[in-house]
């Protein structure tokens, strides 16, 4: 029988924020549970911080330069059609799958993921519907994107508990089906505002909460719009105790999105699907909460937002408790796992490559390197490229300075080195390997006049 695929895709989950990733507080056992008995891949990177990009990234495994999508819809004045191209849903679909999507869709403005050979849609806002039909007042917003208890609901009438309740009905639907499944829950969790029930909210104490390694960061010989973002969300005056706060509900409602995660695995082994279903928990990209003293996300390349959590799990397929720190494009790389996994022929305009191998330990890593791009979003084109590798990152600004820091020496990436005489020759290198890969996959930004300023080591 073909492999069964469930993806959790969770937004603005940053990497850190595992405990079985490091995290000193944070309680994640089910998370802890998918890395006991499946593969922790350490090093897995989104091909761009933003949204709906890299979400198209997923569905179609091409980088946004080539699938067209730069930034979120209410942004970006066009929109690619996608018609024609490769879709997980439409392989799936055409294979015979049963293909079900519950949560965040957010690939096309317009065309539900139904439009794109899904069988069975249930909207995250579906959610507000139902909430209302059980007398419960919306959910509060009085704290704008800084988060806030929700006072109205127990954690049984939270979104993620609405969400997991959805999933599993659709594994039950599958289940009594007979047929194979490629199902995805996108959970709009942990993204801000963290609107957090009882007793979630107040899980972890604002005091106990240490500031992050990037915290704080006087942003010296950086990018003016990194102080522009900081003066944009009006947060540029906040110290740690008014950062803590925030921090801790973004905590609690990653504790709360653990525990749904643990219903799903609970219902996969109680309808007997545990053993033949692929089981993978990623997210769209990371998040800043206060990491540089910043909010959300946008024109920057640092590793709360570029780096994110990437867990496997197949009985018996894959091996328990592995750690993996392979280099990872993270969607690319899963829209060609979940067709090798299904026995799906790879169409050619995928970019990635197969993670089964690496999970297994039956191939050597392929990346020295990897790479993310920027784009620009709601304040108007600001381009970037990142390439990183075991020590360093490098990141160029079209328009603004560039950046380079020494993750062995810096992990907290404060120092700009890119100025520092001392890095030339590692300045020189990364700029190559940047341009070798740009050109290698076509990159629109690559032209003449940019050309210039990644050939050679002048600064």
């Amino acid at each position: 029988m073909p492999a069964n695929v469930l993806l959790i895709h969770a937004d603005q989950h940053r990497y850190d924020c595992v405990a079985a990733n490091g995290h000193p507080l944070l309680q994640t056992p089910n998370l802890d549970r998918l890395a006991r008995e499946g593969v922790n891949f350490t090093h897995a990177f989104c091909p761009i911080p933003v949204c709906m990009p890299a979400r198209v990234s997923l569905v179609t495994g091409q980088w946004p330069a080539r699938h067209g999508c730069i930034a979120n819809a209410d942004t970006e004045p066009l929109w690619p059609s996608l018609e024609g191209v490769p879709t997980l849903n439409g392989l799936f679909k055409a294979a015979g799958y049963y293909v079900g999507h519950v949560g965040k869709w957010h690939v096309h403005p317009h065309k539900p993921p139904t439009a794109f050979g899904c069988d069975d849609y249930i909207p995250e806002g579906e959610y507000g519907r139902w909430r209302e039909a059980q007398g419960l007042p919306p959910r509060p917003r009085r704290n704008s994107w800084f988060g806030e208890v929700d006072p109205y609901i127990t954690p049984a009438q939270s979104r993620l508990t609405w969400g997991a309740d959805a999933t599993i009905g659709l594994l039950r639907r599958a289940a009594n089906q007979g047929r194979p499944f490629f199902i995805r829950w996108d959970p709009a969790e942990p993204h801000l505002p963290n609107v957090v029930p009882e007793p979630y909210a107040s899980l972890y104490p604002p005091a106990a909460i240490a500031p992050w390694p990037s915290y704080p960061d006087p942003l010296v010989g950086k990018p003016y719009i990194q102080r522009k973002q900081r003066e944009t969300w009006g947060v540029a005056s906040w110290t740690w105790q008014e950062w803590a706060p925030v921090v801790a509900r973004y905590l609690g409602e990653i504790t709360l999105l653990d525990h749904q995660v643990g219903r799903v695995l609970d219902a996969l082994d109680e309808l007997g699907l545990a053993e033949e279903t692929l089981v993978v928990y990623s997210a769209d990209h990371g998040d800043l909460c206060g990491g540089h003293g910043m909010v959300d996300k946008h024109f920057v390349m640092y590793e709360e937002l570029v780096r994110v959590p990437l867990l496997l799990r197949w009985p018996r397929r894959l091996p328990a408790g592995r750690v993996c720190d392979a280099f990872v494009s993270s969607a690319l790389d899963l829209a060609v796992t979940f067709c090798r996994a299904a026995g799906l022929q790879v169409p050619e305009t995928f970019a990635g490559q197969d993670l089964l191998p690496l999970a297994r330990g039956e191939a050597d890593e392929a990346r020295t390197d990897i790479f993310a791009t920027y784009h620009g979003n709601q304040f108007g084109l600001y381009s970037q490229r990142m390439v990183r590798d075991r020590r360093w990152k490098y990141v160029w600004n079209a328009t603004a300075e560039d950046e380079l820091y020494d993750l062995e020496a810096d992990p907290g990436e404060i120092h700009n080195r890119a100025a520092d005489p001392a890095c030339r020759q590692e300045l020189a290198r990364l700029r190559g390997r940047l341009l070798a890969w740009m050109e290698a996959t076509g990159d629109r930004l690559l032209n003449p006049w940019t050309r210039r300023q990644l050939v050679g080591s002048g600064i």
